[in-house]
């Protein structure tokens, strides 16, 4: 099994998957491409059906998209338990990893991840601003809130455990830590902060971030 990633300093989609695979205990290899090198590019339009990162090649096949590749390590691990055990707990991690899959765009857009700014590494970019990034800022406070208070007396993650939810929420956590967000100033009470700090306190993804400053 061989996972297709991209550097690991900014490609965010590729930790994602890679987080879930290492919480499986999943036996597979990893290849890192820079894709924002033209040798990368080229190499990647051979490889990837949409042309992006991260794939997993397993039995044969090609699975492209980060959360595909995490609905397909659920399927296949389920002794992980990569999603809660409670069912009110479980459709709201189902949602709450699809917004972050598809929506926040404007953090997306203005705390992006590139050449320019790390995922990993210390901090040294002051907070952005942009039309559409205070809202998904108060959105993401009130949702990692919400959901620790609800779900999470079993554990420091957003639902207790931790889950495929925690995968796709780290890279926020890191880009609140490297562009200094004082999640306070969105209607943060320090539970939002605390879960972000547990994130990032992840042994697995502390393992990715001293393999990404090699």
């Amino acid at each position: 099994m061989e996972l297709i990633i991209g550097p690991r300093l900014y490609s965010t989609w590729s930790l994602r998957p890679w987080l879930v695979l290492k919480r499986c205990g999943a036996d597979f290899t990893v290849r890192e491409i820079d894709i924002y090198s033209p040798d990368g590019r080229a190499e990647m339009a051979g490889l990837s059906p949409s042309g992006l990162v991260p794939l997993l090649r397993v039995d044969g096949e090609t699975i492209w998209d980060s959360l595909a590749i995490s609905v397909w390590c659920a399927e296949r691990y389920p002794q992980a338990r990569l999603w809660p055990t409670d069912p009110h707990a479980r459709w709201l991690a189902r949602s709450a990893t699809c917004e972050m899959h598809g929506g926040f765009t404007a953090l997306r857009t203005h705390c992006g991840m590139g050449p320019d700014h790390t995922m990993v590494g210390p901090d040294r970019c002051p907070p952005p601003t942009g039309e559409g990034l205070d809202r998904d800022l108060r959105r993401m406070v009130s949702l990692w809130t919400e959901m620790r208070v609800r779900f999470g007396a079993d554990g420091p993650y957003l639902f207790g455990e931790w889950s495929i939810a925690d995968a796709f929420f780290t890279p926020v956590a890191t880009r609140f830590r490297h562009f200094q967000i004082d999640l306070a100033d969105y209607g943060d009470d320090g539970t939002a902060a605390a879960y972000r700090d547990a994130l990032l306190a992840q042994p697995d993804f502390l393992e990715w971030s001293k393999e990404a400053l090699r």
